[in-house]
């Protein structure tokens, strides 16, 4: 039995499905389910607890033998206990989400001021006593949803910063693949993979991408860090956050995080591009989306 925490998130439920397509158990923990029985995938159990307080999911740990662990799931405070918990009810292997700038400047990751704790959650991880993986993907592709699908569906202009701005994005399916072969390996215990996209993609190319995907001619037309920032907190975010990605931008705009051969390495085929990537998730870009 393999437990995924955050199994409801942008990594937790690909990689729910992907153990689930190799014909794995998994025991599917978030604190908020949301999907009915018969919207799991065979073999998947869905269960229910807040895994930042580790003593109230004792239950779930019954029969596991491989544990993933979400660092914004679990948080750094509970990350901990959580593993020792772990090691207790026979769990063999761990596998932990990171992030490929883990080990910059903590100032410099701006998840962190999003709640995530990287660096501490992955240190646990690693220092438990049990056997680890940690996966540190670069950005994520799905991030262009949040800043520009709305844009999109509503227009053929997208308004950004930094046009310029390059990233080795990837496909979150990538990154659940990743940690599925880290949860079922043991030839990869004791590894730290950085795992990216295929090429870098800067921003405007990422418009241009969803645009020849789409079949609309879309055009991204650069405005400044602080209107930026603003239309970040205005989806929510914290400023610190939006203060932070514009500082990232700006900072790595000259020097982008290289592409890597993570992903290749470990499953044996290329990465998804980013025009993959947008083809597996158009329907966030239409009109009408799909419920």
């Amino acid at each position: 039995m393999i437990l995924v925490t955050g199994a409801t998130g942008t990594i937790g439920w690909p990689l729910v499905n992907v153990l689930a397509a190799a014909g794995e158990q998994v025991r599917a923990l978030a604190r908020h389910t949301g999907i009915p029985a018969d919207g799991l995938p065979a073999g998947v159990e869905m269960v229910s607890g807040d895994v930042s307080r580790p003593e109230t999911i004792v239950a779930a740990l019954h029969g596991v033998t491989a544990l993933f662990v979400h660092p914004r799931a679990v948080g750094a405070a509970a990350a901990p206990a959580l593993l020792a918990l772990a090691a207790e009810h026979g769990v063999r292997q761990v596998a932990g989400l990171s992030a490929i700038n883990v080990d910059d400047d903590l100032t410099w990751q701006p998840s962190r001021f999003n709640g995530d704790r990287n660096k501490e959650v992955e240190d646990a991880v690693i220092t438990s006593g049990l056997p680890w993986v940690s996966v540190r993907p670069s950005s994520f592709a799905v991030s262009a949803t949040g800043m520009w699908a709305a844009q999109i569906r509503n227009g053929d202009v997208v308004r950004g910063p930094y046009p310029g701005f390059a990233d080795p994005f990837i496909h979150e399916v990538d990154v659940a693949s990743v940690l599925a072969r880290a949860l079922l390996d043991d030839s990869l215990v004791g590894q730290k993979f950085s795992i990216t996209g295929p090429q870098l993609v800067t921003h405007a190319e990422m418009v241009s991408t969803i645009g020849e995907v789409i079949g609309r001619p879309l055009r991204y037309e650069e405005i400044s860090p602080s209107q930026a920032a603003e239309g970040i907190i205005a989806l929510g975010l914290p400023p610190s956050f939006a203060d932070a990605m514009m500082a990232r931008y700006s900072r790595e705009l000259e020097n982008p995080y290289p592409v890597t051969d993570g992903v290749k390495k470990t499953l044996g085929r290329p990465a998804r591009s980013y025009a993959e990537w947008v083809v597996d998730h158009t329907s966030a870009f239409q009109s009408s989306p799909a419920a």
